[in-house]
């Protein structure tokens, strides 16, 4: 699914224009993105949460150069979804 496919659907079932509802969601994907930057996880009762997993440091090699470098410690984004979620679509 889409974010266009998002946005029609919202807009079919709350029968709101597909401008608005475009803009709530892109606000809401902005918002989201912003808290994550700033180091600040968000959670969504029921739905789930956007969390930041740290990566531990590690070695990897450049084949090509034949060097090895170290890869710092640093954050990925992650999505945990609730357990009523999860439940759902096993």
């Amino acid at each position: 699914m889409t974010k266009a496919d998002i946005v029609n659907e919202i807009s079919k079932k709350t029968g709101i224009d597909k401008a608005t509802v475009l803009t709530t969601v892109e606000a809401f994907m902005s918002t989201v993105k912003t808290s994550l930057i700033e180091g600040n996880n968000v959670y969504l009762r029921g739905f789930g949460s956007f969390i930041l997993k740290k990566r531990a440091p590690k070695t990897a090699r450049n084949i090509s150069k034949n060097t090895t470098i170290i890869i710092p410690e640093h954050n990925i984004p992650a999505f945990k979804p609730a357990k009523s979620f999860g439940s759902q679509v096993r």
